[in-house]
């Protein structure tokens, strides 16, 4: 583990210009580039601090606020720590900004994430890994399937709505990844139950992408969020990190 070094940039993108939150090591030296997707309720102080996690065990970590065209983060107004009896109330008001952002301006703007992480003195040359959260597990996936040959390793950490009956369902990404996919849920994820965790499963096989399938008991859709007090478990959490950890260490 070595001290961070964490900057704002600003990115502009066909939809105006992106705030993002930046995280490397503080030796000045390139390192292994990342791409960080976070949860619905966007970039905010806890999964700065998570960006700063995996900075700290050697990568270079880009947090885009995929949600700019809405406005710069935080895009949802909340405490550092949400409890119970407003945890509903907080996550409804992200929900219609996820759902403003479409498929193709998200995957516009992954090249823009792209471009700034492989064209930066702080990253390592070849492709880059992925890790995403909720929404972020699903763009995670968009993402690995949209630029295959960028792509080393895409984790999807309690994704969402991964499976739909639209014509451009996350799910049909499976079949152009190239590289490693790890999926880590909960059991008691009611956004993407078990059975939702076999199927998608199913679909990976099926594709031939190399993965790696995790399921956490008595874990919640939200697991890995430390502010969401309700939804977090410490013990899921750092088994999660341990599966994270261990794909970008072995692909990147």
């Amino acid at each position: 583990m070595t001290g961070v070094h964490a900057t704002t940039l600003n990115l502009p993108t066909q939809g105006g210009v992106a705030d993002a939150y930046l995280a490397r090591p503080d030796d000045d030296a390139p390192h292994p580039a990342v791409l960080f997707y976070t949860d619905i309720m966007g970039v905010r102080p806890s999964m700065k601090g998570m960006a700063d996690r995996l900075a700290a065990a050697g990568y270079t970590v880009l947090v885009p606020n995929v949600f700019h065209r809405s406005s710069p983060a935080p895009v949802v107004e909340m405490p550092e720590a949400v409890t119970e009896d407003i945890l509903w109330d907080v996550v409804g008001k992200a929900v219609p900004v996820a759902q403003a952002l479409t498929p193709s301006d998200a995957m516009r703007d992954a090249q823009i994430w792209l471009d700034c992480l492989q064209a930066s003195e702080f990253t390592t040359d070849g492709p880059v890994g992925i890790t995403g959260y909720c929404n972020g597990g699903m763009l995670s996936l968009r993402t690995a399937g949209s630029y295959p040959d960028r792509v080393a390793a895409a984790a999807i950490i309690h994704g969402s709505h991964l499976i739909t009956d639209a014509p451009d369902s996350p799910h049909l990404a499976a079949e152009h990844i190239k590289g490693e996919v790890f999926f880590a849920n909960g059991d008691k994820d009611t956004i993407n139950p078990p059975e939702e965790v076999e199927r998608f499963n199913a679909i990976l096989s099926a594709a031939g992408v190399r993965h790696r399938s995790e399921m956490y008991a008595d874990a919640q859709h939200g697991f890995s969020a430390p502010d969401l007090l309700p939804l977090y478990d410490r013990a899921a959490d750092e088994r999660h990190w341990a599966g994270l950890l261990d794909l970008f260490g072995r692909t990147l």
